[in-house]
């Protein structure tokens, strides 16, 4: 048999004092002296007892104290994207009132826990594509409140959204006020298949945020190519950049990448090429984020309230959970001029 685990209690007896005070020991909650607190911790360490049990809180408060985040496809890459990165820290945030823990999940994944069976208080998922849709069925049947973050989860359920294709025609027509029009996109993923190839115009889409800045670039340049990454990263970018630079007579004068860490790897591409960035071409990015290596560069790009997006959804799930209505919210990008933009040459 097991042995048993120590309480609170336990420890009171041990260390002379009540329960009570015991418990605030470990809480924080309300100041005791400092020969007490010594006392306490003495008796716990004595005993073996770390803390109370996080079982029992659940318990009490008919809670898990888990926020589930869902993402499409593999979770190893998420965190490669600085984007992500500032948004789940956002998220942090938003839920730090409810003292809530964060539990990543794959809307694929049949690998416990899986949405079926993690044991959530609520849910965000992170867009909410075709696919997607599926993991909002689960977690609704389950009565588990979700908030989507640059997606259509339809009525009833709180968005957090960007206004991708507005701020995407704005970059775009800031590139053809440049006179450029030579023009190529290179887009985030498409779809699940994370296939590298250029967009057909009559692509079905299930990543909302890629159709979405690919419409906006539309709207300025409606002929123009545009070529499908596998992921945003700087070496997706090197490859995408490769593909458009190969052919001296059919390169692009400027190139519009969804995301910064495309544009640095275009940059690099351009580069390899004997190219000159932004004499020879144009390349902006999309995010704001900050990428290493890309001096003496600073990308002309739309900048997005990552945190802030996260942030709003936290603060959602929050008011859902206390009971209270859950606001939506659109963000807007802000353009701000960096130093790989220019008129085209010659």
């Amino acid at each position: 048999m097991s042995e048993r685990r120590a309480t609170i209690a336990d420890v009171a007896r041990a260390a002379g004092v009540a329960a009570s005070t015991a418990s605030v020991v470990f809480s924080g909650k309300t100041p005791v002296s400092d020969a007490t607190r010594d006392r306490v911790l003495a008796a716990a360490a004595e005993l073996g007892y770390t803390g109370p049990d996080p079982r029992a809180a659940s318990l009490r408060r008919g809670r898990s104290g888990i926020v589930g985040v869902v993402f499409q496809g593999q979770l190893r890459t998420v965190f490669l994207d600085p984007v992500t990165r500032i948004m789940m820290d956002g998220i942090a945030d938003g839920v730090a009132d409810l003292g809530a823990a964060l539990l990543l999940l794959r809307d694929d994944d049949d690998r416990e826990p899986t949405l079926t069976t993690a044991p959530l208080d609520a849910a965000v998922l992170v867009g909410c594509n075709a696919q997607m849709r599926d993991s909002l069925a689960v977690l609704r049947s389950r009565g588990i409140p979700v908030v989507v973050i640059e997606g259509d989860a339809g009525a009833g359920v709180p968005q957090i959204d960007l206004d991708n294709r507005d701020a995407q025609r704005e970059m775009a027509q800031h590139v053809r006020t440049l006179g450029h029009e030579r023009v190529a996109a290179v887009t985030l993923s498409a779809d699940a298949t994370r296939r590298r190839e250029w967009i057909p115009a009559d692509q079905v889409f299930t990543v909302d945020v890629t159709r979405d800045r690919l419409a906006g670039f539309r709207d300025i340049f409606p002929d123009a190519g545009a070529l499908a990454a596998a992921g945003s990263s700087i070496d997706e970018g090197l490859i995408a950049g490769r593909t458009l630079f190969a052919d001296p007579a059919r390169r692009p004068t400027a190139v519009i990448a969804q995301s910064d860490m495309l544009a640095a790897g275009v940059i690099r591409a351009a580069e390899e090429a004997g190219l000159r960035v932004p004499h020879d071409v144009t390349v902006t990015g999309f995010d704001g984020v900050s990428v290493d290596g890309l001096a003496p560069y600073q990308l002309t790009t739309m900048v997005q309230p990552a945190a802030d997006k996260g942030r709003a959804a936290g603060q959602a799930v929050t008011a859902m959970l206390q009971g209270r209505d859950a606001a939506s919210f659109r963000f807007t990008c802000t353009f701000r001029a960096g130093n790989t933009a220019a008129p085209p040459a010659g």
